[in-house]
């Protein structure tokens, strides 16, 4: 039998539809309409055969978490990385993170650091509900309160709710993103700005920024360090990758009005920015 090209394409097409319906069966999602599509909510295994539940959007990973003893504990690289809040500020006490999903980062301060009070906004009411059921946001709380602390869970638009006088912070941690696309409206000049506003005078702006193309595009890695400089005096980079469970590489962007002093800073010169971001 000798197949037309419309013939091995059609054939492709079949076996890429059995292979779906092999995965479907194996791992049984949970699907929920979210704001930003359809999330898919499901367990599988890490490297280490640990069992993990995830949450993909856009075909993409949003969050995960660990189940069992480590559920406080994230699965990601970059949310480990946003821990390091508590090195560059020790004292830190008042956090604010925009962008929920599966709430890996206000979890491990509820567990890792007793008395810190957390608001975390998300502006997807089904995405909190998910969380909820899935991804053990309603232990953390109560974790959190035990400690004397407190995470606080508000269902609002990011950028709006920077643009109330709100705060003071002393450390505003930036997640949000729709699939695999950072939300513009809170990476350009004038959210940075209200960023900077809402935090205490040394207080510190944490940011996940990811590559492009497999790890060798940084062009929204530049124009953010360009968008950073224009708000704060210091602005520092670090690697914050994760060979495991992403194809492409996360950085963490810190941003202050006061001194920083990352060991693992990665050296750039005035060269490496390029245009900041504008509304």
């Amino acid at each position: 039998m000798r197949l037309t090209k419309n013939g091995l394409a059609a054939a492709a097409l079949a076996t890429g539809a059995l292979a779906a319906v092999g995965w479907l069966r194996r791992t049984r999602p949970h699907v929920v309409r979210t704001m930003g599509g359809i999330a898919l909510v499901y367990r599988t295994r890490d490297a280490a055969a640990d069992s993990v539940r995830v949450l993909r959007t856009g075909g993409v990973y949003q969050s995960a978490t660990y189940l069992g003893a480590r559920r406080m504990e994230p699965v990601f690289a970059y949310y480990r990385a946003f821990e390091r809040l508590f090195e560059l500020r020790p004292s830190a006490c008042r956090v604010l993170m925009i962008g929920g999903g599966g709430f890996a980062f206000p979890k491990l301060v509820a567990a890792r650091h007793p008395g810190v009070r957390t608001d975390v906004v998300e502006i997807d009411p089904a995405v909190i509900r998910l969380a909820r059921r899935w991804f053990f946001l309603d232990e953390a709380v109560s974790l959190a309160r035990a400690s004397g602390g407190d995470l606080r869970v508000i269902c609002e638009d990011g950028r709006r709710f920077l643009e109330r006088e709100v705060g003071p912070y002393d450390a505003v941690v930036l997640d949000a993103f729709l699939g695999e696309r950072p939300v513009r409206s809170l990476a350009t000049v004038e959210a940075l700005r209200l960023v900077r506003r809402a935090l205490a005078p040394d207080g510190v702006c944490l940011m996940n920024v990811v590559s492009r193309d497999g790890g060798s595009d940084l062009s929204f890695l530049r124009a953010e360090v360009a968008t950073a400089r224009t708000a704060f005096p210091h602005v520092e980079v670090a690697l914050a990758a994760d060979e495991t469970h992403a194809a492409e590489d996360n950085y963490l962007l810190t941003a202050s009005a006061a001194p920083l002093g990352l060991p693992d800073a990665i050296p750039y010169d005035d060269a490496f920015p390029t245009s900041p971001l504008l509304d």
